[in-house]
């Protein structure tokens, strides 16, 4: 037998529950279902629960057998109200999140970290009330505030008014509201958040060098590939004249000035990252990068991984002449010596690579396959890579960029033909613009002959184009690597791009505002800690078998809930329970007043903690959190600002 609920619509229009005992039996080999008893409405069913549970323990009435001698005949009986009237629930904040990014912090080694290299505790006064926080606890707001509602200072504040938000005595952050023309957050805590952010930044090496030390110890990291690459982060506004300069976006974004971030990651894990001023070029970042892995980290030998872009003969031959290598990719245009590799490339002597895990999935999954060609050079190796995947891609980029450039060119074409467009100077720019837009002059050629303009696919160029679709070439100056790691390892490069995705859309590392360069440092900083802290969980939530994201899994966590609530002295009396034993005190209750019956107004706060859905329990228990309760804080001070 189970329990089932059905829905039943009233005369009135009103839907109500009920509770039924289902039992299954089985009716000539095949299964089937009856009411075995119908239990009456799920809302009255629920009034009567605790009345219930104490006849089915045997205790059916505690005013008949004295045990209760305090509830009189003439006080109402709390198993008469609702459960609605037995609970006051005072507010509810999210906790789950915090709950985990409280633990990572200590998987991670931060609170420690950062106890010893950002010093003493910072003490502020805020409407005339002084409060002690350390550093530490500020740090670990702003990142856990860049995680899950990534805003300015200003809007943290509002973020702390739903979260339940503490340091590590328990004592809840707050927003300290204080209206002053456009700003309306107290200047004082703004002041705390600023300070808190040049104080980071200052120890920034200190930092990321420790950091690396806890992560070389917990999974074995090796330090020898290193992959390294770079992207660009936009202002609104001006910026920081000094560090915010036009230069090529890679947001989409021309018309800002922007700063150069490069990441080192080793292992999948951020370890380093760099600002420069927005007009770098990528290359010129590169010696800069290794440098400072040789100072800080004491890495002996690297093997460099980098893309396109960080490839020119004065960076290869400094890594060489430095004692460490390579493995870069090559650009295909502008390369003279491209249509010797792809001609020296021959078609029996391809080498599968395996394949990942996405494309093992897919009924027909896409081919890598991989080639060594002669370098031409005694120090370097060329290998060339054909992946269906690619190909696939590059072909429907090619043909939309063709269909794009043929209707500007037949649009040119109608033009002339109607006699609007005559002089040939005109002409030919007009059709010049056609094809820059959408890289026209790889796919077409165009003429004017005797008035008459024409254009058709370009002999050489669209030939070579589709030769190059779904191929790439990688150069290394490992003598000893197999093929198929060249390939694995270029592909990671893949992992830094994603955490570049992650800096700047999960973690909204852009558009920045501030408008000093310390402050724009140190707020790509705080992203950069954030996007280790969700390295860490998927990290974790991948040793444990379950396959979920970061976001996804502070998602689900959202749903645990910190809930403060008052219980009806009269319920709590009618269950041998004085002002303990469901939940915990909080901030106290104020003391009845005399002459009266004690009412729901009188008990103390208590807090509990909500369950959440199940995918948050999965996360839970994937990562081994069983406490789910904060810190219990001090009873003289329970919130700081």
């Amino acid at each position: 037998m189970y329990i089932r609920t059905i829905k039943v619509r009233s005369s009135a229009g009103n839907i109500n529950e009920y509770v039924r005992v289902v039992e299954a039996y089985r009716d000539n080999g095949k299964v089937k279902q009856r009411v075995v008893a119908d239990l009456g409405r799920k809302d009255v069913l629920a009034a009567m629960l605790p009345k219930l549970q104490r006849i089915l323990a045997g205790d059916e009435s505690p005013l008949a057998q004295g045990k209760r001698q305090h509830i009189t005949l003439d006080e109402p009986c709390a198993d008469a109200l609702s459960p609605d009237e037995l609970v006051d629930i005072m507010r509810a904040a999210t906790w789950g999140p915090l709950l985990v990014i409280r633990f990572l912090f200590g998987k991670l080694g931060l609170w420690s970290l950062l106890d010893a290299v950002l010093g003493e505790v910072r003490r502020i006064t805020i409407q005339e009330t002084t409060y002690e926080v350390s550093y530490t606890d500020r740090v670990f707001v702003l990142i856990a505030n860049r995680l899950l509602h990534p805003s300015s200072e200003h809007g943290l504040a509002g973020w702390l008014e739903t979260a339940f938000v503490c340091d590590r005595q328990g004592r809840r952050f707050v927003p300290a509201w204080h209206k002053r023309g456009r700003v309306q957050v107290h200047h004082g805590q703004l002041d705390a958040w600023y300070r808190t952010l040049d104080r980071l930044l200052a120890a920034k090496s200190d930092i990321e060098v420790g950091l690396f030390n806890r992560l070389r110890d917990l999974f074995s990291l090796r330090p020898d590939l290193v992959l390294y690459d770079i992207t660009s982060v936009y202002f609104e506004g001006a910026g920081p004249a000094d560090l915010a300069k036009h230069g090529h976006s890679r947001d989409g974004k021309p018309q800002n000035v922007q700063v150069i971030v490069g990441v080192v990651m080793v292992c999948g894990w951020p370890i380093a990252h760099h600002v420069w001023e927005g007009n770098r070029v990528d290359h010129t970042t590169v010696q800069e990068a290794v440098k400072d892995l040789q100072q800080r980290f004491n890495f002996e030998r690297v093997v460099f991984v980098g893309d396109r872009g960080m490839v020119t003969e004065k960076n290869l031959t400094a890594l060489t002449e430095a004692g460490h290598g390579y493995l870069v990719g090559v650009k295909r245009r502008r390369n003279e010596h491209l249509d010797t590799w792809l001609a020296a490339v021959k078609e029996d002597q391809w080498a599968d690579c395996p394949v990942g895990i996405t494309a093992s999935e897919r009924k027909n999954p896409p081919r890598t396959r991989v080639q060594e060609v002669p370098s031409g050079r005694a120090d370097q190796r060329v290998f060339v890579i054909d992946s269906d995947e690619r190909r696939e891609y590059e072909q429907a980029m090619r043909e939309r960029s063709m269909q794009r450039a043929r209707e500007g060119l037949e649009k040119v074409q109608k033009r002339v033909a109607a006699g609007r467009l005559t002089d040939p100077a005109k002409i030919g720019a007009a059709a010049e613009r056609a094809l820059q837009r959408h890289h026209g002059y790889r796919y077409y050629t165009w003429q004017l002959r005797e008035g008459k303009f024409e254009f058709s696919e370009h002999p050489v160029h669209l030939a070579r184009e589709k030769r190059l679709e779904g191929k790439y070439i990688i150069a290394t100056s490992e003598m000893t690597m197999e093929m198929s790691e060249a390939v694995r390892l270029y592909k990671d490069l893949s992992e830094v791009e994603r955490g570049f995705r992650s800096l700047k859309d999960v973690l909204a590392m852009r558009p920045v505002w501030h408008r000093s360069p310390e402050r724009v440092r140190a707020h790509i900083f705080v992203a950069a800690l954030a996007l280790l802290v969700q390295r860490l969980l998927e990290r974790c939530l991948s040793d444990a078998g379950l396959a979920m994201s970061a976001s996804r899994a502070f998602e689900a966590l959202s749903t645990l809930h910190l809930v403060t609530f008052r219980l009806d002295p009269r319920w709590m009396a009618g269950h041998g329970r004085g002002r303990v034993g469901i939940g915990e005190d909080d901030e106290g209750g104020e003391g009845q007043a005399q002459g009266r019956q004690p009412g729901i107004e009188d008990s103390p706060l208590r807090r509990g903690v909500s369950h959440g859905t199940p995918r948050a329990q999965e996360v839970l228990k994937a990562l081994g959190i069983t406490n789910l309760k904060p810190p219990k804080p001090p009873q003289e001070e329970n919130q700081v600002m």
